[in-house]
């Protein structure tokens, strides 16, 4: 072969070569991953939805495509950014977190949903029922909601002679800040304590907060769930060692800023599940025929340096049960 024709089969295999790469990328099925916080945020969760993608047999750039959407940590940009997953044409939307899957039932009734949340389903109107969902969308659901009280509990065993705390919800969620503030208010009253509710919408609303607590002299805070207080858990752990407050939050990330503990849902065993169904939905199963999971899977974090900060004391049982003391 002359060296000329050589040079030409070379450079136009060179261009066949992405074009056929491009064209088999475009084959595969394509999952819509939309999340309301920033991509950096939170990297096991996403680690864990992809896992439970892989355990049912789909592993991202193999046999599927991922198109992902983050709205920063901004609630308001979610709505569009779940349209253009919907323009895109994806095979189904996974949608992390409440606000998520909110936007996305907005944006479509034919596309797959599959939603992670703490709340109740059927009464944020993703669902007709848990047991068969109807329509397009199914899920995971935590248990959030039901461990809100547990962590009131907790905070009583660090402080045994309070009898004044406070629970810190953000009212723009009205559904789940009722709901929490009910059930915290009611263990409360079973363990013989004065509770304050607190609100807190917006960054802004934080100093006012902690001033009112130590106007109100409790002695604890227990911080509620809900997108916007979970995604500013590193802020609230530092307010909290600023201030001098023992607060034990929901999640790994608060203890890990400086919170005294966290507990709550493994969300990573949720948003695995969340995978699951992904799969189970792209293998040709429908979303109205899976009913709704619950992740039961619990986690309890303690940080011992704040513990010996504040002075407070940790009773032997509750140190044994603890999944992680970070020191």
């Amino acid at each position: 072969m002359r060296r000329r024709e050589f040079i030409r089969l070379l450079a136009s295999t060179a261009v066949a070569w992405p074009l056929a790469a491009r064209a088999q990328q475009s084959a595969l099925p394509v999952i819509g991953y939309l999340d309301s916080r920033a991509s950096g945020d939170a990297p096991q969760r996403l680690a864990a939805t992809l896992q439970g993608l892989k355990d049912t047999g789909f592993v991202d750039g193999k046999n599927v495509a991922i198109e992902y959407r983050f709205a920063e940590n901004r609630d308001e940009r979610l709505p569009a950014l779940a349209e253009d997953l919907v323009q895109h044409r994806v095979a189904v939307i996974t949608a992390a977190g409440t606000p998520a899957a909110i936007a996305a039932k907005a944006a479509t009734t034919t596309i797959p949903i599959v939603f992670e949340t703490g709340a109740d389903p059927v009464r944020l109107g993703l669902i007709a029922q848990l047991n068969r969902p109807g329509g397009n969308v199914t899920g995971v659901t935590n248990i959030s909601l039901e461990v809100a009280p547990k962590r009131l509990e907790l905070l009583h065993q660090f402080l045994p002679t309070a009898s004044v705390m406070a629970l810190l919800v953000d009212p723009s969620m009205a559904a789940l800040a009722e709901t929490q503030s009910r059930s915290v208010q009611s263990a409360a009253h079973s363990l013989g304590l004065e509770l304050h509710i607190l609100n807190a919408s917006t960054e802004r609303d934080f100093d006012p907060v902690f001033a009112n607590f130590t106007q109100l002299r409790a002695a604890g805070l227990v911080i509620g769930g809900g997108a916007f207080l979970v995604t500013q858990q590193v802020r609230l752990a530092a307010l909290a060692i600023r201030h001098a407050v023992p607060a034990v939050g929901e999640y790994r990330e608060f203890v890990a800023a400086g919170g005294l503990a966290s507990y709550g849902s493994s969300l990573t065993d949720s948003y695995r599940l969340s995978g699951v169904y992904t799969a189970r939905i792209l293998k040709g199963e429908k979303p109205s025929d899976l009913p709704v999971q619950q992740s039961t899977k619990v986690e309890l974090y303690i940080n011992l340096k704040t513990v010996k900060a504040l002075g407070v004391s940790v009773p032997i049982p509750i140190l044994g049960r603890a999944d992680e003391v970070i020191e």
